[in-house]
This record gives C-alpha cells, structure tokens and sequence, in this order.
C-alpha cells in the first residue's frame, strides 16, 4: 500500500473451528502493533522513510481442548508500506531560439518515474513525456514565448504505485535578434556623404 492508504482487514480461518490466531509483527513502523490476537482490523500504513519499509506477519493457530493445547505451524506474509515520492523543485529558466533546453528531475526515492506535460509544444517540447527533458528550443516570433512543464512524480513498488504532488516550472524561449538595414545607394562616390 502507499503510506497513508488503509491496509485492508485480514482475516484468519482454518479447518478446526474454535482455533485461536496469534501473531507478531516484525516491525511497527508499519502502522501495525507488535503483537496481537485474532483477526486484524485495517490500519493506516505508515512510513517515515524515503524508501519501502516491510513488515513479517507470522501467525501462529492454537487450538485448546480438554485441557491440552495444540499449536500449528505458523504462517507467514508481509505487509509493505510505499513511500509517496517526490520531485525536487525546478527553477524557471530561459533559452535562446535553436539552442539547447535542459532540465533535470530528482526526488527523495530511488526509483521514481518523473512524468511531464508541456503546455505550449510551440517551443519545441512535446506535450507530454517522461523523465529528463532535453530539446533544441524554438521561437520563430519577434518576443519570447513560454510554457509551463507540470512534472508528477510516481514510485511503483509490490504491483502498487503511489503518486506525489505535482510542481510545475516556466521555460522562456527567447527569440534570435534581427539586424536590418534602410535601403542603400546603388553606388557611392568618394565624393558623396
């Protein structure tokens, strides 16, 4: 699950009706306590960390009569808990017509897939895309032209894929300067101004 997602409920059964359901659990980071009777309950997943954090289920069944008890062979699953990724802020920046643009994504998690949208491709940029971004920036106007690139940060991780917050940047292509000159004599004489 990802962290702040309820884990759901687990229930025990077994063949010898009045059984009773030990377990421990390996590591409370999770959300789940150390030890318990019974079914559990669903509980929140925790996890402070920047990466998966696990915890071994075992469970253990008991069964009492006539005085003697009997316990079973334990069984064992684990519950894993997924950090919600990030994505380090990008600053604005500027390019200038038919050069390269760059911009590159980093996070907390190993792992994370940087997925991006572009709001004006007029600058050379498609639409949408997935990790670093690196283009040859266009603008064939006479003023800078810009776009905004919204970059969603996602880790999958045990068939579960948790999504972070968005964090959007501006990229200005600036365009390339004109020189023109006033129309010029046919020929000049070395008398004329």
């Amino acid at each position: 699950v990802c962290v702040g997602s309820n884990v759901a409920a687990v229930n025990y059964t077994g063949a010898t009706t009045g059984t009773v359901y030990n377990w421990t659990n390996s590591n409370t980071a999770i959300g789940l306590a150390a030890s318990g009777t019974g079914n559990i309950a669903s509980f929140v997943g925790t996890n402070t960390t920047a990466a998966p954090i696990s915890g071994t289920i075992t469970v253990t069944p008991v069964y009492t009569n006539a005085g003697v008890t009997c316990t079973g062979t334990p069984r064992t699953f684990t519950i894993t808990v997924n950090p919600i990724p990030t994505v380090n802020p990008v600053a604005n920046f500027a390019a200038c017509h038919n050069t390269t643009a760059a911009a590159a994504f980093s996070g907390a998690t190993t792992g994370t897939v940087f997925n991006w949208t572009n709001s004006n491709p007029a600058i050379g940029l498609p639409a949408s895309g997935s990790g670093n971004i690196s283009f040859t920036a266009l603008n064939t106007t006479s003023a800078p032209v810009t776009a905004t690139i919204t970059v969603t940060p996602s880790f999958t991780n045990g068939g579960t894929t948790c999504v972070g917050t968005p964090t959007s940047f501006v990229i200005t292509v600036n365009p390339l300067p004109v020189v023109t000159t006033g129309a010029l004599p046919g020929r000049i004489c070395i008398s004329d101004t």
